[in-house]
């Protein structure tokens, strides 16, 4: 590990060793449509198909798994919209320690039901009026446990960047270079993950974060140098991406490797999940097609290029998917 705690790329090597056989190797895709559509080749690591239904797992594993349960018997605190949740909980499940996830109290209805059915136990707050961390805090001292935040610790930035890990393996096997890497960006775990995989394995690849609209905090820190914070911290379909501003750990380590970030609107999204369903028939989750919404948007030019994109999760809400597949 890097003197000041930062994840170095061993870290993800070692991240990689340790998931073997508990994450899912998700496939790298490319459809005749999309690339046609856009002029370019496309390459699609289906996350959505991952354990639990998210990159997650991946962060979740390496860090829990190191874990002793005879050790820490007061077992593990998080806090997530939902995906880290999932992770958390069945990590822990397969570790034998108990679990307790901080969730907001709009999540989908899917995302707590999953994770309570890995035998986690749920409370939930409101986002807008109270602080995940404190209550999560509240928790660990009560209970003796450890905490396990969605991006701000180096094994959970080491493990989600086994995909890309895996996304420049797939592509050295058929001699591809990806130009650009468009990566779903939140607090920056998985960018900062995958951006660390390719400075080492393809260091031509410009990655960039993409966000959705009204919470583009990614994109305006990389632009002005320091972590911006968005205006609200709810208000959007996706739902994975709504952390209020870049973590302090992924912002150090991103900041130098990241190309400029995209931006998308929500009927944007709507479209890429409908193209997802219709056309590579996968299920995402709004915050897992933002990368998809900036390559069929235009906004991320694809034309004559090699492009990867990830589609990190796949737990919508049945309602709302359903409500987005009916229009037009």
């Amino acid at each position: 590990m890097a003197a000041q705690g930062l994840p170095v790329f061993a870290d993800i090597e070692l991240a990689a060793k340790r998931i073997q056989g508990e994450a899912v190797l998700t496939p790298l895709l490319e459809n005749v449509k999309l690339n046609a559509l856009v002029s370019g080749r496309v390459f699609i690591k289906a996350e959505c198909l991952q354990r639990t239904g998210s990159f997650k797992f991946r962060g979740a594993w390496n860090c829990i798994s190191k874990l002793d349960p005879a050790r820490n018997k007061g077992g593990v605190v998080a806090y997530s919209s939902g995906n880290h949740a999932q992770g958390v909980a069945a990590a822990a499940q397969l570790r034998g320690i108990p679990a307790l996830i901080v969730m907001p109290e709009d999540t989908p209805e899917i995302k707590k039901a999953n994770t309570k059915s890995y035998g986690a136990e749920v409370v939930t707050y409101d986002r807008a009026t109270e602080s995940r961390e404190e209550i999560a805090n509240s928790y660990v001292a009560k209970r003796g446990a450890v905490l396990v935040p969605p991006f701000e610790h180096a094994d959970i930035i080491a493990g989600q960047g086994t995909s890309g890990l895996e996304i420049v393996a797939a592509l050295q096997a058929c001699g591809v270079v990806l130009d650009d890497m468009l990566v779903n960006c939140s607090g920056g775990g998985l960018t900062a993950g995958i951006a660390l995989a390719f400075s080492e394995r393809s260091s031509k690849t410009k990655v960039h974060p993409v966000e959705p609209e009204g919470f583009d905090d990614y994109a305006r820190s990389l632009r002005s140098g320091v972590r911006e914070k968005n205006p609200r911290s709810s208000g959007s379909i996706c739902d994975a991406l709504l952390t209020q501003q870049p973590g302090e750990m992924t912002f150090a380590m991103n900041k130098g490797r990241l190309a400029e970030g995209y931006v998308v609107s929500e009927a944007e999204v709507r479209r890429a999940m409908r193209f997802a369903f219709e056309t590579l028939k996968l299920v995402v989750e709004p915050g897992g097609a933002v990368g998809l919404a900036a390559v069929l948007s235009g906004k991320a030019a694809a034309k004559g290029k090699n492009i990867g994109i990830i589609l990190s999760g796949g737990n919508v809400d049945p309602e709302l998917f359903a409500d987005i597949l009916a229009e037009t």
